[in-house]
């Protein structure tokens, strides 16, 4: 089961990575934007940034290890649950929400 500071650790390998808050939670930011953060709200999970298609994809899969909430309908958002997500796949998502939020000269 990843935690959260393995994910800092994974973002932590791609350039111009920090963590910070964001809504006075553990979050991640490339160049000043947030692409992570570690909810603490009741259904918890970590808020990841990705494509609306991937997030349909993701959730259509039926792995309990993704889900959403009402506050995330129409958002390029996935929530995912830590202590259900494969390891190999937390790092390919952390990768990409970087890369949707990274200036191109990062890329």
């Amino acid at each position: 089961m990843p935690t959260w500071d393995e994910v800092v650790e994974t973002a932590e390998r791609l350039p111009e990575v920090e963590e910070t808050t964001w809504y006075r939670t553990p979050s991640l930011r490339v160049a000043g934007k947030g692409f992570a953060r570690l909810r603490t709200e009741a259904e918890g999970g970590l808020m990841l940034l990705c494509d609306l298609d991937e997030k349909a994809a993701l959730l259509a899969s039926g792995d309990p290890a993704f889900y959403t909430t009402p506050h995330y309908d129409g958002h390029g958002s996935i929530l995912v649950d830590l202590e259900k997500v494969d390891p190999s796949q937390l790092t390919e998502l952390i990768e990409e929400a970087w890369r949707i939020r990274a200036p191109a000269r990062l890329k």
